[in-house]
């Protein structure tokens, strides 16, 4: 991603309030963001679309929402208490914290001719340490007492350990599915790039349980849906690609995997917002033997029991809002003017506010009209009331924050009822009766 365009975003989602730097006024968390009033709206958007195409739209996957806090022999089943640890190294000047594996590292740190990609001093890099980025806290009174536990580094194992409640109480037959989405918490070595990668994050995952033998044709179904599903988001066709992970990039209990990845552009460029996996018979073979408990499908046609092969679909809210955010950011001259304009040109079903309603001016009951018009589409869609300023300027407000529509009341809705319905993108101007716009606008954003 170019540095001014990540700038200018950064500075506009503060600005316009879509995205905090967590606790800033005691000087922030690293690594941490708080949605604010457009974010949070334009999150949720994200995060409703994927419920409904994923368990809504669908009669084969259901919906769960598991626990934060496991049972700590969850982890040590599915690897991630001996296995989920990176090498590390501390810079003992500058008390900064790399990968050992980090690419602008110079020498072998913990030797003499090691130097630290921050501060540029030798020998103060460390040797390499094993660090876990599983968060740990206590479950008890007393600390010393008390059971070792971890804030979850991912929603998948809660899936699995429900796999049979799910599979019985809604009495489904493989194939299906389970869906959620939660927070998750991984104690990253180098967090950055604005919320691309942040230490609490959410997930929207989806494992879908398969007969063995069948889980490569349904791997392949998956891809291809959830890329039919980003391009459905108005993310640009040039800027998604499919990556299919080589063998020696696989994780060990990975039959297949496969990114889909957006360009960011800059030094990010192409990274992935969701992975589409084969994780094999891995998962539910691993809890059964940790557990004691059988989880195995009773296939009752055939009179025979197995384990599922599962293919999973896990895609980060946070990452494909940073992708809906570059896609759409556009700064654009309009002829006639000055000054240009910046827009957030988001697909209208997931734009925070879907309009806007301004009286030209403050006089001649034209507020008052305003306003009873946007207190009637707030029972339909979130809007937001604007008298304050210049007309074009209050246009460009909502231009940037991605407003598909605005709805002014001039001196002929007074005479005739009807209001103008200015598009974003086109810019080009329509009068519609004010009892009408309701069900144009719903119309528009549902197209």
């Amino acid at each position: 991603m170019p540095t001014d365009v990540l700038e200018s975003l950064v500075s506009l989602c503060k600005r316009r309030g879509f995205i905090f730097q967590s606790s800033e006024i005691y000087g922030g968390v690293g690594s941490v963001w708080d949605y604010g009033p457009l974010g949070i709206e334009l999150k949720r958007n994200l995060q409703d679309r994927w419920w409904k195409s994923m368990v809504r739209a669908r009669d084969d996957i259901e919906g769960l929402d598991s626990g934060i806090l496991m049972h700590p022999r969850v982890w040590e089943a599915s690897g991630h208490v001996g296995g989920f640890v990176d090498p590390l190294v501390d810079c003992k000047n500058c008390k900064r914290r790399f990968r050992a594996d980090e690419p602008t590292i110079k020498g072998t740190p913990g030797e003499p001719d090691a130097q630290c990609p921050s501060c540029g001093m030798k020998g103060t890099l460390s040797a390499p340490r094993q660090f876990n980025m599983m968060f740990k806290t206590f479950m008890g009174p007393v600390e010393d007492t008390a059971a070792v536990v971890y804030l979850r580094p991912e929603t998948a194992q809660g899936t699995y350990v429900n796999f049979l409640n799910v599979q019985q109480s809604m009495r489904k037959k493989v194939p299906f599915g389970i869906a959620q989405i939660g927070k998750a918490f991984r104690n990253e070595i180098t967090p950055g790039n604005f919320i691309f990668r942040t230490r609490e994050f959410e997930q929207m995952e989806m494992q879908f349980f398969v007969e063995p033998g069948t889980d490569m044709k349904w791997f392949e179904y998956w891809r291809d849906e959830r890329m039919r599903w980003h391009r459905g988001l108005g993310l640009r066709e040039d800027r998604l690609r499919f990556y299919d992970q080589r063998k020696d990039e696989l994780a060990h209990y990975a039959r297949a995997a496969c990114d889909i990845q957006f360009d960011f552009g800059g030094s990010l460029g192409f990274a992935e917002i969701e992975g589409v996996h084969n994780r094999g018979d891995f998962d539910l073979g691993r809890h059964q033997e940790f557990s004691g408990k059988k989880l195995e499908y009773f296939d009752q046609p055939n009179n025979r029991r197995y384990i599922p092969y599962v293919v999973e679909t896990a895609v980060g809210p946070n990452r494909t809002l940073l992708a809906l955010l570059v896609s759409a950011y556009r700064e654009e001259i309009v002829e006639g003017e000055a000054e240009g304009r910046t827009v957030l040109g988001f697909h209208p079903a997931l734009a925070p506010v879907k309009a806007g309603v301004f009286p030209l001016v403050k006089k001649d009951g034209m507020p008052e009209m305003a306003e009873k018009i946007a207190t009637d589409l707030r029972k339909q869609f979130p809007v937001f009331y604007d008298e304050s300023g210049a007309i074009g300027r209050r246009y460009r407000r909502q231009d940037e924050i991605g407003t598909p529509y605005c709805l002014t009341v001039d001196g002929q809705s007074i005479t005739d009822g009807t209001v103008t319905i200015r598009d974003r993108d086109t810019l080009a101007q329509e009068r519609v009766a004010a009892e009408r716009v309701g069900e144009v606008i719903v119309s528009r954003i549902a197209s």
